[in-house]
């Protein structure tokens, strides 16, 4: 069972930058597709990035494509979102999210971490 931690989240203003991480424990972090997903109120998960389990082949959603960058600490079993030039419509509870596979673009993962809010001001 792998448990997923976020932190980083929090209100900042449009233009902003910020930086998510998630720890994970319980599992072996080599073996697993790491993600970020969003949701926005109303609105569907939405699919932000992934990083292959071996750190290579990132994806990202069209929406956050060169703002946001993911990145992964084998060492601390950590993955990062640097997210650069926030705007309005980034505000959601970004989810952290694990699969047991090599690469993966998608919803669909074994693990969900609970969730952490930014909120993007203008």
């Amino acid at each position: 069972q792998v448990q997923l931690l976020e932190s980083g989240g929090g209100l900042v203003q449009a233009g902003d930058s910020l930086r998510l991480s998630c720890a994970a424990s319980g599992g072996t972090f080599s073996y697993y597709v790491m993600a970020w997903l969003r949701q926005a109120p109303g609105k569907d998960h939405e699919f932000v990035a992934s990083i292959g389990s071996n750190g290579g082949h990132t994806y990202y959603g069209d929406s956050v494509k060169g703002r946001f960058a993911i990145s992964r600490d084998s060492a601390k079993a950590m993955v990062h979102l640097q997210m650069n030039s926030l705007k309005r419509e980034d505000t959601a509870v970004y989810y952290c999210a694990a699969k047991r596979a090599t690469w993966y673009r998608g919803q669909y993962y074994d693990y969900w971490g609970q969730g952490i809010q930014v909120t993007v001001s203008s």
